[in-house]
This record gives C-alpha cells, structure tokens and sequence, in this order.
C-alpha cells in the first residue's frame, strides 16, 4: 500500500526552517539555590537596572539637596504622610498580583494547548498509520503543521525550510493565507477524504481521524487566544502609572526621616515592584522567542520525532 507520491521519503528530524533563530530556554538546578540567585541573563535585571539606576540617583540627588541646600536655608524637606504612601503601596499590590496571576495563568493555558498538540500529533500519526500503512507523508504533514502553528503565532512569514516536508506547491498556498496552519489541516483533511474515496479507510475510521484533527485545529486557535488578546491596556497603563506615582513619591517619605540610606531603601523597593511587574510582561505571552518563552523548537522537534517513529513503525493487517 502506497501513500502516494511524496516530495520526501524521511520526516524532518529538527522541525525549525531557521536553526539561527532558535532561543535556548533556560534550564536550571531548582535545588542550587546560589546559582539561581547569582544568574543574570534571563533574568529581569537587564530590563530594570536603568530604571533602578534612575530612581536611585533620583533619592541621591534629593537627599544632597535636603542636606546642603535646604537646611542651610533654613527650609527643610517636607516629608509626606507615611499613611497615605502605605495605603498606595496596597492598592499597587493588589494591582501588581493581579498581573502576576494573569501572565502566569496565559503562561500555563500556552504549555497546556501545545501539550494537547503534541498529543494530539501522535494519536493522529498512530490512527492513521494503523488504518493505513505506510503513513509517512502524513508524518511530514504533521510535523509541518506544528511548525507552522509556532511560526505564526510568532508572526513569522518564513516557511522556506518546509519544502522538505510538503509539495511546493502547499509551500507557496501557506505562504500566501493569512492563517498558515489552517492550509495545512486542510491538507490533512484532503488526504484523510482521499484515502476514504480509496476504500482503504471505512467512513468510521474517517470521523476517528477529523476529530483528532479537529481538537488540534482547537488548540491551535486557543494558541491564537492567548497570543492576540494582551491584557487590556487599560489595566497595563493603570499599573505603570500608580507604580511610577508610587517610586518617585518614595524618596520624600523616606530621605527625611533615613537620611542616605533612603537611596538604597528606594533601590530595593524599586528593583521588586518593577521587577516582578516586568516578569510578568515577559511570560504574559508565552510563545515569543525570548528564554523564558516554552520551549517551542523542542516541542516541534519532539513532535517531528514521534510522528516520524511512528509511521515507520506498520502495524500488522
């Protein structure tokens, strides 16, 4: 039994049609506790330390101005209420969590989706080679799929390197639709219907196959999801705005009553809230090319590899 003509007689191995544009993810020891505190890259300190350096300098220069310049005039500083400060700090923790909680929560649906894909491409690639072997276009289709899936939700447009999968010709049709993937679950679609007009698949064994389809085309739009609806913005503007009201009203709380100490008080402070408001930008959409992003190149090529070992595998008829 034939799977027809194939442009490609072996799956391929590493999914990614750009191996320069792949990100490693960080990986790290959750026991070593020194290393992971000591890490820079990855972390949010490259996004944060000019802010941290500007507000720093900030208190620095106030409390230069408070020691040398205002009290010899006989015009101190005057020093806002701590209770009001207080209550503000509450309402941008408040704030702060709910951004924590709604980045991590897109970032764990994302690993939950492309954990159903990868499900999902192996119960595919083992239905259909089981109705009908050999199915090793299908592997190559399957593998194409999941990449496309991860190219567009990155807003890539460069499918070059899936001419080692598919037809050229379904290379330049997905090249030239505004959703790539859906092309190619439709190329699924035609070859399940083409081996059912055959007769080597039963109408039952057909529906078996579409609704396994079916639920990647679903993950694939909850991918879609997660990628094009950012938290509004009207939340994201409120957040930087109390954050930034919150940091520079800082210092004239505290340079009055710490001196210069306050600078590295308002560091500390500044380094944390800013900090955890920037992991939560990172991670808020899970699929970019950055290293906290999944791990989308492994998955691909797990996926590649399990689809491939599978449809090489036949079953016995």
């Amino acid at each position: 039994m034939n799977d027809g003509p194939s442009t490609m007689t072996r799956p391929l191995s590493e999914p990614s049609p750009h191996p320069d544009r792949q990100v490693d993810v960080i990986t790290y020891e959750r026991t070593n506790w020194w290393r992971t505190v000591m890490s820079f890259h990855g972390t949010v300190l490259p996004s944060v330390l000019g802010r941290v350096g500007l507000l720093t300098g900030f208190s620095l220069g106030l409390c230069l101005v408070e020691r040398y310049l205002l009290e010899e005039i006989g015009y101190p500083l005057p020093a806002l209420d701590q209770l009001g400060h207080s209550v503000l700090g509450v309402a941008l923790s408040m704030l702060i969590v709910f951004r924590t909680n709604s980045s991590n929560s897109r970032y764990w649906d994302g690993r939950a989706c492309w954990g159903a894909i990868v499900n999902g491409s192996r119960n595919l690639a083992r239905l259909g080679n089981t109705y009908a072997a050999p199915a090793d276009q299908l592997a190559n289709l399957i593998t194409a799929y999941a990449v496309s899936i991860r190219e567009n939700l990155r807003g890539s447009r460069e499918f070059d390197g899936l001419d080692k999968l598919i037809p050229v010709e379904l290379v330049d049709r997905i090249k030239e639709s505004n959703n790539p993937p859906t092309v190619l679950a439709g190329a699924i679609s035609s070859r399940i219907n083409a081996r059912l007009r055959e007769g080597r698949i039963d109408t039952r064994q057909a529906m078996t196959l579409e609704l396994v389809l079916n639920a990647l085309v679903d993950n694939q739009g909850a991918c879609e999801r997660i990628s094009r609806t950012p938290l509004p913005f009207v939340y994201a503007s409120l957040i930087k705005q109390i954050l930034l009201l919150y940091l520079v009203s800082l210092p004239f709380v505290l340079v009055t009553r710490m001196g210069f100490v306050a600078p590295l008080v308002v560091a500390v402070v500044a380094f944390g809230m800013l900090g955890i408001e920037e992991a939560g930008i990172e991670i808020e959409n899970p699929f970019e090319t950055d290293p906290n992003g999944l791990p989308l190149e492994q998955i691909c090529t797990t996926i590649a590899l399990d689809a491939a070992a599978i449809c090489r595998s036949h079953p016995e008829h």
